[in-house]
């Protein structure tokens, strides 16, 4: 989180701009339409914090240290400075996240430095992206290098860039150039502004799919020892160390997250369904659009009523990947005792750079009685990437590969990958950054 101190008073010329203001940190003025807005000091440093954070929780105790350091002040004199701020912006504007901080909802259509038809074109990138759909990828990045080219230094933009690349290379047939464009575009991002919080988010995902988990986990824990109290990067440690089998670490920094920012969206839904929690999976999957693992825990659970009428469902959807809908498939043929069909839809379906979904696919393979097959497919998720030694000795449904030479030796190798993971993890500073998170120790 970038935080307001006397010594940076500008973000250089120009200005942010939201709805019909516009905030210049250079001049600390505002201004709604042509008109000069009344802003008390105190008040106009809390908007730049806020601002500079659009979209993202401000937690009150960064306000409180930007606003009085090394002063104590009550949190009458931060919420008079919101009210005053709400009076000017009106009250939608900045929206309360009840006992934890403050959220600025604006979109910011501009920013200081940046030339306004660069920024528009980031916007609307940003736009398409949620949409989700191959069509709006392609478009979005179409207007992302439309952004670079306008502006090379512009960091965040070559970060969507890089993001908008992957989801592309997902969404449709895997292409190297894809790829090799989202790795290059988010190293840049990071080159260009070491501390940019998109960067660092979209680049642990791919370093995740890539194999470069335990990378991944080292940049993080090192990132926090900077921005102890930003809820994206354990959001981030969430998905990274549960590709490292490290489940309990996992949820911890799950709960870090949560404890910083109660609205953060991790995938610790993953992890409890490793861990074999999978009422947790439900209730943590719960309110995002669903794809398979609900289903997967319904059918864990014996629910397969349950489970499929919700793959039926969603198979139906014509904007689903080839390789999700392989994945779902596979998984309703099983719980529709189809199992020589389930293993011929995993055979058929392309996976690359996704080993996560390979841990998936030899579990419905070990389902279906092919433990030759299962064990193939964990070598190759363990090769690419993702170990979770603890799931294949406890999950019944692997109940098939247990017992067996091969799949002990395969164990073996897992146990001992996860033991450099956990090296590595601890090495780095890992487990003091999970037990003396600034969220945790304050309650």
């Amino acid at each position: 989180m970038q935080v307001f101190s006397k010594e940076d008073q500008s973000a250089g010329p120009g200005a942010y701009r939201f709805g019909e203001f516009e905030l210049f940190p250079s001049d600390r003025r505002l201004t709604c339409g042509k008109q000069e807005a009344a802003v008390p000091p105190k008040a106009f440093d809390a908007l730049l914090l806020l601002v500079r954070n659009a979209g993202r929780l401000v937690r009150k105790e960064d306000l409180v240290q930007a606003l009085w350091p090394h002063t104590y002040v009550s949190e009458a004199n931060l919420t008079n400075t919101i009210v005053a701020l709400r009076k000017v912006l009106g009250h939608d504007a900045i929206q309360t996240v009840s006992k934890f901080g403050y959220r600025f909802t604006p979109p910011v259509l501009g920013e200081p430095d940046v030339d306004p038809p660069v920024y528009a074109h980031f916007v609307r990138a940003k736009e398409l992206i949620t949409e989700r759909s191959l069509d709006s990828m392609l478009r979005a990045r179409d207007l992302c290098l439309l952004c670079v080219a306008g502006d090379p230094g512009f960091a965040p933009a070559w970060a969507w860039l890089g993001r908008c690349c992957r989801l592309i290379d997902k969404f449709s047939r895997p292409s190297a150039v894809n790829l090799e464009l989202a790795q290059a575009a988010l190293r840049r991002s990071l080159a260009i502004d070491p501390d940019c919080a998109c960067g660092h988010h979209f680049y642990t995902q791919l370093q995740a799919d890539l194999g470069q988990a335990r990378d991944a986990v080292v940049r993080l824990v090192r990132r926090l020892s900077r921005h102890p109290r930003e809820a994206e990067t354990f959001s981030g440690l969430v998905q990274v160390l549960r590709f490292c089998g490290l489940l309990d670490e996992s949820v911890e920094a799950h709960r870090n997250a949560m404890a910083l920012d109660p609205t953060a969206v991790t995938s610790v839904a993953h992890t409890h369904f490793l861990r074999g929690e999978y009422e947790a999976t439900i209730e943590t999957y719960s309110g995002r659009k669903g794809y398979y693992l609900d289903a997967a825990a319904w059918a864990a659970l014996g629910d397969t009523l349950r489970a499929n009428r919700l793959l039926r469902d969603r198979l139906e959807d014509p904007q689903l990947s080839p390789l999700m809908s392989g994945l779902m498939s596979s998984l309703l043929a099983l719980t529709e005792r189809r199992n020589q069909e389930s293993a011929a839809i995993i055979a058929a379906t392309e996976v690359v750079h996704e080993p996560e979904i390979l841990f998936y696919l030899a579990r419905h393979l070990a389902q279906a009685g092919e433990a030759a097959a299962a064990v193939r497919l964990l070598r190759r998720a363990l090769a690419e990437g993702f170990t979770a030694s603890r799931t294949v000795l406890s999950d019944p449904w692997f109940a098939a590969v247990r017992g067996q030479a091969e799949s002990d030796a395969m164990l073996e190798e897992m146990e001992a990958v996860e033991a450099e993971n956990r090296q590595a993890f601890t090495g780095a500073g890992g487990e003091t950054a999970l037990d003396t998170s600034p969220a945790l120790a304050e309650q």
